[in-house]
């Protein structure tokens, strides 16, 4: 397998994640654990942003956490996925689209339908692994910010589902697992794009299935299929399933299954102005 078959197939993404909308909160468990997590850390950084800029927005989870927790901020929500933000909408509330603080935005990380410096936080919970180019997108979101406004996101490690992928590679050489950013890369990424004061760490959660078939009824209903370049173009046959479900069972203990997920916290800031250097202004 090379780099080009891990690539996301953004069409098939969108579609994925269009169908799965009406079931989606019903199985985003752990998605919502993760953003809470997130949401918690800006109890420690005083900041009032009046405009927020929620990426990859889905059912709404953040976007509403923000609203309550920012009273006066405008909330712009935006995702790839139309029905998801339909979803988002509806769970808004009537008095709260007729106050407009909201605004439905149907867009993609890696090119943002947004002006140069409008918004003064953007939040984005497991939305940038279903990217390709993180300097593009993280280049996207600086350029939206205004000048010292805040970057704060969550994203999936290497580690992430790894018992899934090592049982999938017992049976075939076939990518079936999302490849996902490496926590240093993400960090280097920050920097190459001018983000001020990075913060980067990880923490491991696991779930918890009596079943393997579980989990990859529960990844379906939220959307994240295999949509990568190398993933098969047939059907996987019933043998296969069968060989993957039983190398899976060498990770069970004490009568359960793993699920691994390494997630990646970040926040940054954009600087308070921008600093061109010329080469003769540096000195030997």
């Amino acid at each position: 397998m090379s780099e080009q078959d891990f690539i996301i197939d953004k069409q098939l993404a969108r579609l994925a994640f269009e169908k799965s909308a009406a079931g989606y909160d019903d199985a985003a468990v752990l998605q919502r654990e993760v953003a809470t997590r997130m949401l918690e850390r800006l109890d420690y950084i005083k900041y009032q942003p009046k405009t927020i800029l929620d990426v990859g927005t889905g059912t709404g989870f953040c976007a509403h956490h923000l609203a309550r927790r920012y009273g006066e901020a405008r909330i712009y929500a935006l995702d790839f996925a139309f029905n998801m933000l339909q979803l988002a909408r509806a769970n808004a509330g009537w008095w709260q689209r007729m106050r407009h603080r909201y605004a439905f935005i149907t867009g993609d990380a890696e090119q943002l339908p947004m002006a140069s410096g409008s918004v003064e936080l953007i939040v984005s919970s497991l939305a940038i692994q279903w990217c390709n180019d993180l300097d593009k997108v993280f280049a996207e979101f600086r350029r939206v910010l205004a000048p010292g406004g805040l970057l704060m996101f969550t994203t999936f490690g290497p580690d992430t589902l790894k018992e899934l992928r090592t049982s999938w590679a017992a049976v075939d050489g076939e990518v079936h697992v999302n490849q996902f950013f490496d926590m240093h890369d993400v960090g280097d990424a920050l920097m190459r794009q001018g983000f001020a004061e990075p913060v980067m760490d990880t923490e491991y959660i696991t779930m918890t299935y009596r079943e393997a078939m579980t989990l990859m009824k529960e990844l379906k209903q939220i959307g994240a299929h295999n949509v990568t370049r190398g993933r098969s173009r047939h059907m996987t046959g019933k043998r296969q399933l069968k060989q993957m479900l039983q190398a899976y069972e060498q990770f069970r203990s004490d009568g359960v299954l793993p699920a691994s997920y390494e997630v990646v916290y970040g926040h940054a800031w954009a600087p308070t102005q921008s600093v061109s250097i010329s080469l003769d202004q540096i000195k030997p």
